[in-house]
C-alpha cells in the first residue's frame, strides 16, 4: 500500500499547472475549398491553421472578426463549428535532393507510391525575391536540344523565358524536351570527370492538366531516363484550388535549395493561365474585389513574384525559369499574357498555322525574342546562326507575297529557296532533343551551301541522316567542338570532309 502511495505522490511531484497558450477559433461556414473562422485574433497572413482531422489551412484573408482560409486537402473533413489553432508556422515544403526521382503534391507530400522522402531541410513556400546586387548577368547558356530555339531564340541560366501559345501547338513539348536535354547533357557532363561540370536539375510543376497527361509527361521522362534528374510537383484539375494556387510556389522553393547551395535548376511552370483561374477562383470565393476579367487586383503581383524569384546569383548557383502561357485564338493581347510578358525576359510564341502545316516546334520567328540574346551561346553556335533569323523572317515576308502569283526576281527565288530549307531543316521530331555539337554541325552545313544539290523535300530526313552519321561516325569532331565550343578553320575543314563522306551514303537527292 505504501507503493502505491509513494508512486501517486512522485505523479503529483511531476505534474506541472502553468498555463498553456493557444490561440483558438471556431469555423462558421465552410465551401468550396474555403473557411470562414472566427476567433482567431493572433493569426498571421500566410500562416498555417490547424485543422480537424489533421488538415492544414493557410490563412489569406485577415479581416476584423473572421478569416479566410483555404483548406488543403479533404475539404469534406471540414464542417462548421469545428474547433481550429494556430500553428505559429508559415507553410514550409520539404528541398533537397531526396525529392529527385519522386512526384509530389503541392505541399511536398509524396504521391508516387514510392514512401516517405527522407528531406532534411524544408523551405517556406512563400519568399522574397533576391535583390538587384545579388545576381549576376545571364551568361551561360542552358541547351533546350531545338535547334531552333538555341540558334534563334537562346535560353541562358537564370532567364525566364516564356513559351506562350495556343492549345495543342506543342508547349508542353518544348518543356519536357528541354528537361530531357538537361538529363542527357548531365549525364555525359558528370561521365567525363571534369570537376568543373554543373549539372542541371529539373522541376516540372503540373498546375491544373488532366491526371492522364500528368502520367503521359512521367512516362515520357522515365522512358527517357531523365526522372533521376527530375521532381514532379502535381497539382491536377481535380485538386481544390488552394493546391493549384500554392503549387509553382512550392516548386520555386524546392528549386531555390539548388541555387542556394550552388547547383543550377530548371523549373517549368505548365501552365500559369491556369493558375490565375485557380487563384481568381479563391479570390472570388473569399469575396475579394474583382477587376478586369474577374481577376483580383494582385493577379499581376501573382506572378512577378513567383517569376523574380528565378536568378543567377553571385557566388551561388542559378534558377530558370520556363512558365507556360496558353492563349486564346493567338490573342497575345488578353489580360495574363500581357502581364506575364512584361516580367519575362523574352517568349517563344508558337503559332498554330505552323503546327498544322507540319512544321513542329511551330516556333514564329516574328514573335519569339529572347532578351539575354547571344550572351547565352556559346561561340560554334553564334558563328553558325548569326543570319538565320533575319533569312528565315525575310522567308515568311517574300513567302506571303508569293501568295499572290506576282513573278519574282532571281534574288528573291534565291531567298525563298533558302528559307524553305531553313524551316526543313529546323523540323525535329519530339521527346528527341539534339546535342549543341550536333546542332552547331548540321547548321554549318547550309551556311556553307553543301545542301544545295538537296531538295528540299528531302532536307528533313537529310538532316536526321547527317547526325546519325555524325554520331556513330564521328564521335571524336563532335568532342571537339563540344569541348573548344567555337569551330577554328581545322574542326571546319574536318566538317567538310565528314559531309563530303556522308553525302555518299544519302541517296535521296
Amino acid at each position: 500500500m505504501s507503493n502505491v502511495i509513494e508512486q501517486i505522490e512522485q505523479q503529483i511531484a511531476k505534474l506541472s499547472s502553468k498555463a498553456i497558450k493557444k490561440n483558438t477559433g471556431i469555423i462558421r461556414s465552410a465551401a468550396d475549398g474555403v473557411a470562414k473562422i472566427e476567433g482567431l485574433s493572433e493569426v498571421m497572413y500566410n500562416e498555417m491553421v490547424q485543422l480537424p482531422g489533421g488538415t492544414v489551412g493557410i490563412a489569406l484573408n485577415l479581416e476584423e472578426d473572421s478569416i479566410g482560409c483555404v483548406v488543403l486537402g479533404d475539404v469534406s473533413a471540414v464542417k462548421e463549428g469545428d474547433k481550429v489553432t494556430t500553428t505559429g508556422k508559415l507553410l514550409s515544403v520539404p528541398v533537397g535532393k531526396a525529392l529527385l526521382d519522386r512526384v509530389v503534391d503541392s505541399i511536398g507530400r509524396p504521391i508516387d507510391g514510392k514512401g516517405p522522402i527522407e528531406a532534411t531541410e524544408a523551405y517556406p513556400v512563400e519568399k522574397v525575391a533576391p535583390g538587384i546586387m545579388a545576381r549576376k548577368s545571364v551568361n551561360q547558356p542552358l541547351f533546350t536540344g531545338i535547334m531552333a530555339i538555341d540558334s534563334m531564340v537562346p535560353i541562358g541560366r537564370g532567364q525566364r523565358e516564356l513559351i506562350i501559345g495556343n492549345s495543342g501547338t506543342g508547349k508542353t513539348t518544348i518543356c519536357i524536351d528541354t528537361i530531357i536535354n538537361q538529363a542527357r547533357i548531365n549525364k555525359t557532363g558528370l561521365a567525363s570527370g571534369n570537376k568543373d561540370f554543373r549539372p542541371v536539375y529539373s522541376i516540372y510543376v503540373a498546375i491544373g492538366q488532366k491526371q492522364s497527361n500528368i502520367v503521359r509527361t512521367i512516362a515520357a521522362l522515365e522512358a527517357a531516363s531523365a526522372l533521376e534528374f527530375t521532381i514532379i510537383v502535381a497539382a491536377p484539375a481535380a485538386d481544390n484550388p488552394a493546391n493549384q494556387y500554392l503549387a509553382p510556389y512550392s516548386g520555386a522553393a524546392m528549386g531555390e535549395w539548388f541555387m542556394e547551395n550552388g547547383m543550377d535548376a530548371l523549373i517549368v511552370y505548365d501552365d500559369l493561365s491556369k493558375h490565375a483561374v485557380a487563384y481568381r477562383q479563391i479570390s472570388l470565393i473569399l469575396k475579394r474585389p474583382s477587376g478586369r476579367e474577374a481577376y483580383p487586383g494582385d493577379v499581376f503581383y501573382l506572378h512577378s513574384r513567383l517569376l523574380e524569384r528565378a536568378a543567377r546569383l553571385d557566388g551561388k548557383g542559378s534558377l530558370t525559369a520556363l512558365p507556360v502561357i496558353e492563349t486564346l485564338a493567338g490573342d497575345v493581347s488578353a489580360y495574363i499574357p500581357t502581364n506575364v510578358i512584361s516580367i519575362t525576359d523574352g517568349q517563344i510564341f508558337l503559332e498554330t498555322d505552323l503546327f498544322n502545316q507540319g512544321i513542329r516546334p511551330a516556333v514564329s520567328v516574328g514573335l519569339s525574342v529572347s532578351r539575354v540574346g547571344s550572351s547565352a551561346q556559346i561561340k560554334a553556335t553564334k558563328q553558325v546562326s548569326g543570319k538565320l533569323k533575319s533569312e528565315l523572317a525575310q522567308f515568311r515576308e517574300l513567302a506571303a507575297f508569293a501568295q499572290f502569283g506576282s513573278d519574282l526576281d532571281a534574288k528573291a527565288q534565291a531567298t525563298l529557296e533558302r528559307g524553305a530549307r531553313i524551316v526543313e531543316l529546323f523540323k525535329q521530331p519530339q521527346l528527341n532533343p539534339i546535342p549543341i555539337e550536333v546542332q552547331v554541325s548540321i547548321l554549318w552545313a547550309p551556311q556553307r551551301n553543301l545542301f544545295d544539290s538537296i531538295e528540299v523535300k528531302n532536307i528533313a530526313a537529310a538532316a536526321t541522316s547527317l547526325r546519325n552519321f555524325l554520331t556513330t561516325r564521328k564521335d571524336s569532331l563532335l568532342t571537339e567542338i563540344r569541348t573548344k565550343a567555337a569551330l577554328s578553320s581545322e574542326i571546319e575543314a574536318d566538317l567538310k570532309t565528314a559531309i563530303d563522306e556522308w553525302k555518299v551514303t544519302f541517296p535521296a537527292r
